[in-house]
């Protein structure tokens, strides 16, 4: 059994290191682009590294697939394997902002065991934001245990967002952090009813906030409904919907074909 205390302690260092070049406390940061609009930084590389090396040792049974390192077939000769952001939401994070977060996943056989989210930069006063999300015992926020929306009317739904589709006029806005796994977790917290991607993203976007989430009695599902599986030989994920169960149906119904559409266009 892994030691989850440790695991904690490890996280909790990754945030170290990350606030440690965080420009929003002043620091200077040197960061450049993979390719365009798809930004790293100095410190994402080296809180991978550190990740790497820390959990390659708390579990030397597992593989690695990470953001920031390149991809080993052999992850997939095991059942189990860690699945890494470094820094999610990269773009928050050089500009000085607080939505990013650390996100660590300790996937068995394509499903979630562990989801710690991590995010250093908020709630300072209490060390941070640290999500846990354990398989079948629940999901806590800073030792709380979270209990997720239960919203069953999809108009009025809150949805972190920016701006919103005419389409979806009827939908509230609420607060968008930068990072796709923060976004996840404030249903699990009931601070948001719907969050819903329509693009192609990576299994580590969604890994630990996706069980964090689901622990707290949310639906967590791909952009048409069906479940989602990690550690693929393609970690490629196209969309994912996490919401209340009780608008999940009508949130499917309201995106499949917007869905399709993206699709399409992807060729």
């Amino acid at each position: 059994m892994i030691d989850r205390e440790n695991l904690e302690a490890i996280v909790r260092e990754a945030g170290r290191i990350a606030l440690a070049g965080w420009p929003g406390d002043g620091h200077a940061l040197d960061h450049w682009d993979k390719s365009p609009d798809n930004p790293v930084s100095e410190v994402d590389l080296a809180v991978d590294q550190f990740l790497k090396r820390e959990l390659c040792a708390l579990l030397p049974a597992a593989g690695w697939l990470s953001e920031e390192t390149a991809d080993a077939p052999h992850r997939l000769d095991g059942d189990l394997v860690w699945l890494v952001d470094p820094i999610d939401g990269t773009r928050s994070f050089i500009h000085g902002r607080d939505g990013w977060a650390i996100s660590v996943a300790l996937v068995n056989s394509s499903r979630p065991l562990l989801g710690y989210l991590f995010a250093p930069a908020r709630a300072r006063d209490e060390g941070g934001e640290m999500w846990i999300g354990v398989a079948g015992k629940g999901s806590w926020r800073n030792g709380t245990r979270l209990a997720g929306s239960t919203r069953s009317d999809l108009s009025g739904a809150r949805v972190p967002a920016w701006k919103l589709h005419d389409e979806d006029a009827d939908l509230e806005k609420v607060v968008q952090p930068n990072s796709i796994a923060l976004r996840m977790a404030m249903v699990a917290n009931d601070e948001a009813d719907l969050v819903a991607s329509l693009r192609w993203g990576y299994e580590w976007d969604i890994a630990a906030a996706g069980l964090i989430a689901r622990e707290a009695g949310a639906a967590v599902t791909d952009a048409f409904g069906n479940p989602v599986n990690f550690n693929k030989r393609d970690p490629k994920a196209f969309g994912v919907l996490v919401c209340a169960p009780g608008i999940h149906s009508a949130a499917v119904e309201r995106l499949a074909e917007r869905a399709r559409k993206v699709l399409e266009e992807d060729g």
